[in-house]
């Protein structure tokens, strides 16, 4: 299966950085072929909801790594989306890449399987209910199949995170797919 996985974190050594290594581990013991976008270390520039895209065939404005990325997405069968919780959402790295699907929507939408994993420094039941409504709403928008979702609360560092199954659950999501 073919896999993207896209990261959020601009720390390289965060929580989330963790889960993504550990879930594409356990991917590539499953023979999966995976690519990997760190969404904070490339050059992503805002849409503008220019509507330059509509009329070019779904081409964006920008010319940054967003277009490479964008061309991968066609062929990916599997999409994980991994990111901190920045006040009850995505942060705004991996955010600002879901809002440039716009020049693609007609690309990408249908037929493929998205997966969500996620840390959060706070550890009530309801802490991540702003993240899980959000990724929800763009799998229906985008007609994508829920993979599964990792929920990692009350890591507020990677020490912390290190001492939970967590990333070991995350490993085995890569290596059941």
């Amino acid at each position: 299966m073919k896999l993207t996985v896209i990261t959020g974190s601009p720390h390289k050594k965060g929580t989330t950085n963790l889960l993504a290594d550990q879930f594409i581990a356990g991917a590539k013991v499953a023979g999966h072929e995976v690519v990997r976008f760190d969404a904070a270390f490339e050059n992503v520039k805002p849409c503008l909801a220019c509507e330059y895209c509509a009329s070019h065939d779904g081409e964006c404005i920008h010319k940054d790594t967003m277009n490479d990325l964008s061309k991968q997405l066609v062929d990916t069968e599997l999409i994980v989306f991994v990111t901190p919780l920045y006040y009850f959402g995505m942060s705004a790295q991996i955010k600002a890449v879901i809002d440039r699907f716009h020049a693609s929507n007609a690309k990408i939408a249908g037929n493929k399987k998205a997966m969500l994993l996620a840390a959060a420094y706070g550890a009530d039941d309801w802490t991540m209910e702003g993240l899980e409504k959000m990724y929800e709403s763009m799998l229906c928008f985008l007609a994508w199949e829920d993979a599964g979702k990792l929920l990692a609360i009350g890591c507020p560092a990677r020490e912390v995170l290190e001492q939970t199954n967590y990333p070991q659950q995350a490993f085995e999501m890569g290596k059941n797919l």
